[in-house]
């Protein structure tokens, strides 16, 4: 079982995407994760967002000229991504078992992991995740994973060091491009949040 299901139980969806509308209604920038990608490919460009969650980040891109699709293994997630943006292809999968070669999820320019998608795996399947997720891009493409490494920055306990996260990226056959601190593009000079760019 996921960190994740643990966590929300799966039925968490309405609640996250109220939180989320109350701080775009507060002010806050509700989009880096979206004009972060956006700033990596061009418009038109295919993007999966992976642990799309409610489809925010999906729905952000598409909405600016993107090839958008998501995939979440979260049902309640999934209907307030649908009931936002019904023209959107939205899969229910667990990133961990489902097929790259799986019709609309493949050749990928780019892939987008954000949320905290690697810490709330289930523990032991990060490999097969970055594996199964390198395989959906084409080549040259782009993986790019958010996430927190310390107490600070998650909602569970942290169980994986960005050193373990480059070593499944190497054996899937990426490449680390870059990486920063966060969805703005600040330097990343250590501490507990990371954002990576791997190329296939």
């Amino acid at each position: 079982m996921s960190r994740w299901t643990e966590l929300t139980g799966r039925a968490s969806g309405d609640d996250y995407a109220a939180r989320f509308e109350a701080l775009a209604r507060g002010g806050k920038d509700v989009h880096g994760e979206a004009r972060f990608c956006a700033a990596l490919v061009p418009a038109g460009a295919r993007v999966l967002d992976a642990g799309c969650g409610t489809g925010r980040v999906a729905i952000r891109l598409a909405e600016l000229g993107y090839d958008c699709v998501g995939v979440d293994l979260d049902a309640s997630m999934l209907a307030v991504a649908r009931k936002q943006a019904p023209g959107l292809p939205w899969f229910q999968l667990d990133l961990a078992e489902f097929e790259p070669d799986r019709p609309g999820l493949a050749d990928f320019d780019l892939v987008v992991a954000a949320g905290n998608i690697f810490p709330l795996l289930a523990p032991g399947t990060e490999a097969t995740v970055v594996e199964r997720l390198s395989a959906t891009l084409r080549p040259g493409g782009l993986l790019v994973a958010g996430f927190g490494l310390d107490e600070a920055h998650l909602p569970v306990p942290p169980g994986l060091a960005l050193s373990d996260y480059d070593e499944c990226c190497a054996a899937a056959g990426l490449t680390l491009v870059d990486r920063f601190a966060t969805w703005d593009a600040d330097p990343y000079e250590g501490g507990g949040y990371a954002v990576s760019v791997h190329s296939r």
